[in-house]
């Protein structure tokens, strides 16, 4: 049986409303994996499923978390993978929606933390790396872990290759070993992803007229409601699109205009990113969509496409 069957992919996509059909065809229930509709008070502005919304399958992780409380990726993994095992012996599969990539692979492949940073290793090899050049420690990794090397989507991805090198000095052990024996302690969950494959021009249209409707139904007015609750750094430190935007607007740093222009543009960019992220998982069926499209037939396509065993 197909334990998780997530919906993912771009925001402003429908992500909400085809996992809500696909959770009652199912008679299931749906675990958000979107992290930024983890708050409270911040619905507005993050799209959170309306109450009504929630009231027509059950829901987790949706405006349970105060603004000033953190949720990291592998905390979310420990809190909904009970609720996923407890559907799973009922015969049913969580239905997963949102498109915080990692979040949902957690969720699905677990997450592979490997031993503490060593701050001193990293510091020595970007140095290395400043003085010789990115290729240099590339070509040092291909020696000592060509496996993990050849997925690598760029030999300039320093981030993952000094990561690699780091747990590899303070192990002895390739990265690539330490991920295989992760997933002969845990093998991932059986999941089928679905994402809504909208033509750009298209999607970029549902972003700007989504910001409009959300101001329209008072993202202004909870923007204030959580600066003046005290939430005004924590609003920084959860990098929600929009907040950071409105709160300078209503500070008088600049114009409600400015604020929205930069906040449709950086919308636009996370979605860019978060198509990047899902189209490297080759597991991700992509699904044609438009905004006629209705719900009801990608639902179907959905369901004819998952495995049944």
């Amino acid at each position: 049986m197909i334990q998780v069957l997530a919906v993912v992919g771009p925001t402003a996509t429908g992500k909400t409303a085809l996992a809500i059909e696909l959770a009652n065809r199912l008679a299931t229930e749906i675990v958000s994996a979107d992290s930024q509709q983890f708050y409270r008070g911040m619905e507005i502005g993050t799209a959170a499923p309306t109450p009504a919304e929630r009231a027509r399958v059950p829901h987790h992780f949706v405006c349970f978390l105060d603004p000033s409380e953190s949720m990291a990726a592998g905390d979310y993994e420990r809190i909904a993978r009970p609720i996923v095992d407890r559907l799973n012996r009922a015969g049913k599969p969580a239905v997963v929606v949102g498109g915080s990539g990692l979040y949902v692979q957690a969720l699905i492949r677990g997450l592979f933390e490997g031993p503490p940073r060593d701050q001193v290793i990293r510091d020595r090899l970007r140095a290395e790396a400043r003085d010789h050049g990115n290729a240099r420690l590339f070509a040092r990794l291909q020696a000592v872990d060509p496996e993990y090397a050849a997925i690598l989507t760029s030999p300039n991805d320093l981030v993952r290759v000094i990561r690699a090198l780091e747990v590899h000095e303070i192990t002895g052990k390739p990265i690539s070993q330490l991920h295989r024996e992760f997933r002969e302690r845990k093998p991932p969950l059986r999941a089928f992803q679905a994402a809504l494959d909208m033509p750009r021009d298209v999607l970029y249209q549902r972003i700007d007229r989504r910001v409009d409707v959300m101001i329209a139904a008072g993202w202004i007015e909870e923007t204030r409601a959580l600066v003046a609750a005290g939430h005004a750094a924590n609003l920084e430190r959860l990098k929600s699109h929009g907040y950071r935007e409105l709160t300078a607007y209503l500070r008088g740093e600049i114009t409600l205009e400015t604020a929205l222009d930069t906040t449709r543009r950086n919308v636009r960019h996370y979605a860019k990113r978060q198509i990047t992220w899902f189209r490297a998982d080759k597991t991700v069926r992509w699904l044609p969509a438009t905004p006629e499209t209705p719900v009801s037939a990608l639902a179907d396509e959905v369901l004819r496409e998952m495995p049944r065993e």
